[in-house]
């Protein structure tokens, strides 16, 4: 029997950024993954102001990721064919950047380690009960045996066995989203320095991507909305015609060549309506469906959430889960919900040709707009911030970005 303050489950940015928090408040704190690291994670790889933000604030350093990419400019295309330019601020840190999920998540459940976390891989989760003074695991795998935690944050993604375990699992729940990416390489000098997306009027409210990486290579792929014009089982032969438009192909470039094979993966993002804890478990990242609802975009939302969920922990103490998870729900209610709204509502004016033409035109209006719209969209303050106004600071429309050297 293994015992410990606090058991995570899942050692992906969620987790990581949890168990990071949690052992610098002094929580025993143990990490199990049923994967064993460096494993590749399906993902846009794409790293917003808010997932850097919480990055520096965990202590991370961007040198621990060899394939660490920091982009200053995206261009972006509306259904009509004409693109635009949005540039984030240079010289004053980072806003934006990409980040293979095989190298950040291994980065992270290194740095996990470093601050006193027991981190234990090929470890899968096959059972838990709660108790009223505890949470118990069983868990398969290595030199198995059960942890009994005082608490268990569940960051184990969008199918999350310990929901199934603790009897609050969504059944039959798919995803909002449905997103499919492969590495490429040799693609033009533009497509290996800047961001692009292509809204699609087929695709709509979806898009198509190219992140770019080191060495003339790129993230690319396409996400769509469940229930919309496709099906995912027609995103296979949509990949290659993707691929072929003329528009999409002149950014990639002739020479461009896919990597090894594609991969698609669901996203969830529908934190309003998931079971957010039970008497002594927090869901973090996918499995609280955390992601932004309007892009795709959740590593930012995951080491938020798992942040969140440390800290109610570490206030709360080992003996009032009730204050622990009543806190990260007000938590959530506050500040991530009404960003998740607000997403929601902007989402269905994307889904048209027209919304999608005039937002992206309004957002082009002038430099100020450009510059601004960028680094909303990179989420450097909050989507409903309008919603709730006192999460408004004097300096949130000007702070500096992340990793900012002095």
């Amino acid at each position: 029997m293994l015992t410990t303050d606090v058991a995570v489950v899942g050692a992906g940015p969620a987790g990581t950024a949890a168990a990071i928090a949690l052992a610098r408040h002094g929580l025993r704190t143990t990490v199990l993954d049923k994967a064993t690291f460096p494993r590749d994670k399906t993902c846009g790889d794409g790293i917003t102001t808010l997932a850097i933000r919480e990055l520096e604030s965990l202590g991370f350093s961007p040198a621990s990721v060899p394939s660490w990419t920091e982009v200053h400019r995206l261009w972006l295309s509306s259904p009509s064919r004409r693109t635009w330019t949005f540039d984030l601020p240079e010289g004053v840190g980072t806003y934006a950047a990409v980040a293979p999920r095989l190298e950040l998540d291994a980065a992270l459940v290194d740095l996990a380690r470093a601050a006193g976390a027991e981190v234990l891989e090929g470890r899968a989760v096959t059972g838990a009960t709660e108790h009223p003074d505890r949470v118990v695991l069983e868990v398969d795998g290595g030199e198995a045996e059960d942890v009994h935690a005082r608490y268990v944050i569940g960051a184990d993604g969008m199918w999350s066995p310990l929901r199934k375990h603790l009897g609050v699992a969504r059944p039959g729940y798919l995803g909002e989203w449905h997103a499919f990416r492969a590495y490429v390489s040799d693609v033009h000098p533009r497509a290996g320095r800047d961001f692009f997306i292509w809204f699609e009027p087929d695709l709509l409210p979806g898009y198509v991507w190219s992140f770019p990486l080191p060495g003339r290579r790129a993230n690319v792929g396409f996400g769509i909305q469940r229930g919309g014009r496709w099906t995912v089982a027609d995103m296979r032969w949509l990949w290659p015609e993707i691929l072929a438009r003329p528009h999409i192909r002149s950014v990639l470039g002739p020479a461009a060549t896919i990597e090894g094979t594609h991969r698609a993966w669901p996203i969830p993002a529908a934190v309003d309506e998931q079971i957010p804890t039970t008497r002594r478990a927090l869901f973090v990242g996918d499995a609280i469906a955390a992601a932004d609802v309007m892009t795709g975009e959740g590593i930012g939302q995951a080491l938020l959430t798992g942040r969140w969920a440390a800290d109610a922990i570490a206030a709360a103490g080992p003996t009032n889960p009730e204050v622990a998870v009543e806190r990260y729900r007000r938590t959530l209610a506050h500040d991530l919900v009404p960003d998740h709204r607000m997403a929601a509502l902007l989402e269905r004016a994307l889904a048209h040709r027209k919304g999608a033409r005039t937002a992206i035109a309004l957002a082009g209006t002038s430099d100020w707009t450009r510059r601004n719209f960028a680094r909303w969209l990179f989420e450097d303050y909050p989507r409903g911030i309008l919603l709730t106004p006192g999460r408004i600071r004097c300096d949130t429309f000007t702070r500096p970005g992340g990793f900012r050297t002095p």
